[in-house]
């Protein structure tokens, strides 16, 4: 067989299908349309047999805490009258120390159910070791293949303390530089083993993610009696917020406006080979959340369950400066040592309830684990061997690649706005540069319509724009 880079690629969407067991065909359109809700309800699982299969390996059911010292601290720089009170629900309590453990538990229950003898992931982030874990638990093989080091064999403090806690779970890792033969390599890993893809995007493991949701609806209701005014989500490939506001619509919180946070790493290529080190986020970062947002299907299945952009109703970033000083926080003034990834949209959230009124309530969605690399210290240290000014100031001066800046003053924390109409018109720019179309059908207009969570006249607008008509 010929195992060229070209010949794999060409062979990418039968790899994929044998890997994933879903024929992702019988959803398509041919266009631009595919059924994304019949995707998830016919290859996905029940709310309730998720949350079974779940607990049979300790997943999920993770403590909500009300940060009070942080609320109280944001309603010192809030205006008078303002400072939502700050919830927390603790993801980095389920086994492997992240939400991802409940993506993992279903797509490797799904593995075992169709009788894979083992499981792959290409990740350089938590979901490694949520499938390790899982797949240990479960008694399957598992393969981990990791972007890691740059072209000099150096690799960012938390990526290889990753490895280390992939391995410590039995699973072989494959450790690759930054490049295009990360796809490649898991691709070949992929058809020489007849492993199961536990991708990030199949159906199964977005559905997963449904249970976060729920749980945190219920568990406000008992303990405030009712539902949240905001969740914030770290948004990277799109699958956290995906999954948690579809638990949030199955718990029948639909007054609750979902957020998405990221670090702001603009102007840095995340496939570069120069830049890979110049960054202090594995993910949850714009790297991740800009372009997948605006195109989910980028992923490694056909089409991803991950849809962001449907579900949410505000999209903000934070420096890096201001998730270390948030990260600080968090464990001085509540006790709570968490890592870097939900500490992103705890940064956003602390921003956020400054807006809102003291009787609202905010939602920090999840957290993670922490340990040697993730710890501020060495990722500090990091950023400063690679050249990396750090200082305390303003935080909205920080370059990304040359500056990271602590902010001076709490007070300085400031989430951004992006501008979700540039965003939604870039989905639909995107969705025609798929096939160059200049003309699409009702059903394709249809689902850009969901997509982009807007209107008719607005997706309308957009493909005028592109000189795209609707027949």
């Amino acid at each position: 067989m010929n195992n060229s880079y070209e010949a794999v690629m060409s062979r990418k969407n039968e790899i994929m299908k044998k890997a994933v067991g879903i024929d992702y065909s019988v959803f398509e359109s041919g266009t631009i349309a595919f059924d994304f809700e019949k995707m998830m309800h016919e290859t996905g699982y029940t709310l309730e047999e998720m949350q079974s299969i779940q607990g049979e390996t300790g997943v999920g059911n993770t403590p909500i805490y009300e940060l009070r010292n942080l609320t109280e601290l944001a309603r010192k720089c809030a205006p008078e009258g303002k400072g939502a009170r700050i919830f927390l629900k603790d993801e980095g309590s389920n086994p492997s120390g992240s939400f991802k453990a409940r993506r993992a538990a279903n797509a490797v229950y799904h593995a075992k159910k169709l009788g894979y003898k083992g499981v792959i992931a290409a990740t350089s982030g938590n979901y490694g070791a949520a499938v390790a874990s899982q797949a240990a638990m479960l008694g399957l093989k598992c393969i981990i293949v990791q972007e890691c080091y740059d072209s000099k064999g150096v690799g960012q403090p938390e990526i290889v303390e990753k490895a280390r806690k992939c391995e410590a779970y039995g699973a072989e890792v494959v450790q690759l530089s930054v490049g295009p033969e990360l796809f490649y390599s898991f691709l070949l890993l992929l058809e020489e083993t007849g492993y199961f893809n536990a991708s990030l995007y199949t159906p199964f493991g977005i559905a997963g993610v449904e249970t976060l949701g729920y749980e945190l609806a219920i568990q406000m209701r008992e303990k405030v009696g009712r539902d949240p005014d905001v969740v914030v989500c770290t948004n990277a490939g799109g699958g956290n917020l995906t999954g948690t506001a579809r638990g949030l619509i199955k718990a029948g919180a639909d007054n609750t406006k979902v957020v998405a946070a990221s670090v702001n790493l603009k102007g840095l290529h995340m496939a570069s080979d120069e830049q890979f080190n110049k960054k202090s986020f594995t993910t949850g970062h714009t790297g991740f959340g800009m372009p997948f947002t605006t195109w989910p299907d980028r992923s490694d299945v056909p089409r991803s369950a991950a849809r962001p952009l449907r579900y949410m109703d505000r999209y903000v970033t934070v420096q890096q400066g201001e998730v270390f000083y948030m990260t600080e926080s968090l464990a001085q003034i509540e006790g709570l040592e968490r890592g870097p990834a939900g500490n992103t949209s705890l940064a956003a959230a602390f921003s956020i309830a400054k807006e809102m009124d003291r009787d609202q309530i905010i939602v920090v969605q999840e957290t993670e684990y922490t340990g040697a690399g993730k710890h501020i210290q060495p990722q500090l240290s990091f950023a400063r061997k690679n050249g990396i000014d750090i200082h305390f100031g303003e935080p909205q001066t920080e370059v990304p690649g040359k500056s990271i800046v602590l902010p001076k003053h709490p007070n300085l924390i400031q989430a951004v706005d992006l501008d979700m109409i540039k965003i939604r018109k870039s989905l639909v720019k995107n969705a025609i540069n798929q096939g160059s179309y200049t003309e699409i059908s009702q059903s394709d207009l249809e689902f850009l319509v969901a997509e982009t969570n807007s209107t008719e006249d607005f997706v309308k607008e957009a493909l005028a724009d592109l000189n795209v008509t609707v027949k």
